[in-house]
C-alpha cells in the first residue's frame, strides 16, 4: 500500500488533518472557525484529497506520525465497507477518541470495548428510539420547543435581530429540559462543568483528567435520572431495564455533546432557508404536518453535509485488514474525511450548492456516502431525536417571523466553512 512521501505527507497534515484539530474537535473555537471560514481550509482540503485520488488512485494511502500508521479513504466502497463493519474489525473507540471522551464519558458506549458495547450500544438505542423518525416523548419535546423558541422570539422582537450568543441561551435550555427535565432548564452549571471537560477533551491524552470536575458533573446527571421528571429523556433512563455493566447515566454526556453540535447545524440551517429562494414558504407550509417535517429535517441535513460538525470519522481495525493495494496490520487508524465525499464536486453535481432532495429517501450503500452522522452500526444513535429537535426548532422560528441574514449565502455555490458564531440576523415579525 503505498505511504505518502514527505512532501504530500506534509500537505496532509496541514490542509487536512490540520484544521479539524485547531478548530476544536470537541468544543469549537469561534476564533478558529472565523479564520477558517475567512481562508476557506476545508475547501482546501477537499482540493487536496482529490490531488491525492488523482496521483495515487482509489487508495487507501497512508501516512505516520510519531507511533501511529493512519489510512486515509480515497473510495466510495471504503467507506461503506469501514462504516458497515464496525465494531470489529473497525473499532469506532479509537485512540484518539477514547483519550478524549474520557474526560467526561469514560464509559460511553462510543469508547467502549467490543463487549461492553454489546449492553450500551442497545440502551442508548431503546432510549433514543433510534429507528423512529418522531420519538414518542415528540408532544412533550414539542411542548419544550414551543415555550423556549416563543421566550427567544419575545427577546428577538425588542432587538429586532437574533445572533448565536441569544440563540445558544435558548438552546441550551431546551436541551436541558428534553433531556434532564424541567427543573434543568437553568441548570448552567450542568451545561459549564460539561464544557469545561470538553475542552479539555480536545488536547484528548495530552490534557489531565479533572476527576473530581468529572464526578462532579456525573453526579448531577444521576440526580436528574433519578428525579425521573415526565417527558424526558432521563426519565426514560430510569425507567429503561438496564444490565450494570451500561453505565446508563454515563450515555447521556453523549445526547449533550451531540445536542451541542446540533446546535450549529440548526444555525446554519436557518441561514440556507433565509437564502434559498422559496425555502421558508416551504417550511411554513409543512409546520401543519409537525411534528414531521421531511423538508426541514432536509435542510439540516444538508447544513450537516455542507459544514460537517463530525469533518473527521474515525475507526481504529482490530485485525489486519486487506485492501486492493495491500494490507494494513492491526491497529490502524482509518480516517474518513467527511468534507471531501460530502463536497467532492468531480463526483457529486450538487456539491457545493443547497440540495435538500438528496434526503427524499433513505441512502443505501449503492449511493455516494454522504455521512453527517456516521453510517452503519456505529452511527449516532440520537440521529433521529436531533433532527426532530432542529426541524421544530426552525419551523417555529420561520412560523410568524422573518429572518434576513446580515451576509447573505449564495445557495447555489457554497463555501466550504460557514461559522455559525459570527452569523446575524435581521428579525421582522409579520
Amino acid at each position: 500500500m503505498p505511504t505518502l512521501g514527505a512532501v504530500d505527507h506534509l500537505r496532509v497534515l496541514t490542509r487536512v488533518l490540520l484544521g479539524p484539530v485547531v478548530k476544536g474537535p470537541i468544543v469549537r473555537r469561534p476564533t478558529a472557525v472565523g479564520l477558517a471560514e475567512r481562508l476557506d481550509t476545508d475547501a482546501a482540503g477537499v482540493a487536496e484529497m482529490q490531488r491525492l485520488r488523482s496521483r495515487y488512485g482509489t487508495g487507501p494511502v497512508q501516512l505516520r506520525i510519531p507511533g501511529r500508521r493512519i489510512a486515509l479513504l480515497l473510495d466510495p466502497a471504503d467507506v461503506h465497507r469501514v462504516l458497515n463493519d464496525s465494531p470489529t474489525p473497525f473499532s469506532p473507540a479509537t485512540l484518539e477518541k477514547r483519550g478524549a471522551l474520557n474526560h467526561f464519558e469514560p464509559a460511553g458506549a462510543l469508547v467502549s470495548t467490543p463487549q461492553q458495547r454489546l449492553s450500551r450500544r442497545p440502551f442508548n438505542e431503546q432510549v433514543l428510539e433510534t429507528p423512529r423518525p418522531v420519538h414518542s416523548h415528540a408532544t412533550a419535546m414539542t411542548k419544550v420547543i414551543t415555550e423556549e423558541v416563543s421566550a427567544l422570539l419575545g427577546h428577538v422582537d425588542f432587538t429586532g435581530t437574533l445572533d448565536w450568543e441569544a440563540f445558544a441561551v435558548m438552546w441550551g435550555r431546551l436541551v436541558r429540559r428534553i433531556v434532564l427535565g424541567a427543573s434543568a432548564r437553568d441548570d448552567d452549571q450542568v451545561t459549564d462543568d460539561l464544557r469545561r471537560l470538553r475542552q479539555r477533551g480536545n488536547f484528548s491524552y495530552l490534557m489531565p483528567q479533572n476527576r473530581r470536575l468529572r464526578e462532579r458533573f456525573l453526579r448531577r446527571l444521576q440526580h436528574y435520572i433519578e428525579l425521573a421528571e415526565p417527558g424526558s429523556l432521563a426519565a426514560l433512563v430510569a425507567q429503561t431495564p438496564a444490565p450494570d455493566e451500561a453505565v446508563p447515566h454515563q450515555q447521556v454526556p453523549q445526547w449533550l455533546f451531540a445536542f451541542d453540535a446540533e446546535a450549529w447545524a440548526t444555525f446554519r440551517a436557518l441561514s440556507l432557508l433565509t437564502n434559498h429562494p422559496g425555502a421558508v414558504e416551504t417550511a411554513r407550509s409543512e409546520m401543519a404536518h409537525a411534528p414531521d417535517l421531511p423538508f426541514l429535517r432536509a435542510t439540516v441535513l444538508e447544513s450537516l453535509r455542507l459544514w460537517p460538525t463530525t469533518p473527521l470519522i474515525l475507526r481504529d481495525s482490530t485485525a489486519a485488514t486487506h485492501w486492493r493495494n495491500g494490507t494494513l496490520p492491526p491497529g490502524t487508524a482509518l480516517v474518513i474525511y467527511a468534507p471531501f465525499f460530502h463536497r467532492d464536486d468531480e463526483n457529486l453535481p450538487q456539491a457545493h450548492r443547497f440540495s435538500p432532495e438528496l434526503w427524499s429517501q433513505d441512502r443505501e450503500d449503492s449511493d455516494w456516502p454522504l455521512v453527517p452522522f456516521s453510517a452503519g452500526p456505529g452511527m449516532c444513535p440520537g440521529r433521529n431525536v436531533v433532527l426532530l429537535t432542529s426541524s421544530l426548532v426552525l419551523g417555529e422560528l420561520l412560523r410568524q417571523h422573518d429572518f434576513t441574514a446580515q451576509e447573505p449565502l449564495d445557495t447555489s455555490q457554497l463555501s466550504g466553512t460557514l461559522s455559525p458564531f459570527s452569523s446575524h440576523f435581521t428579525v421582522r415579525h409579520d
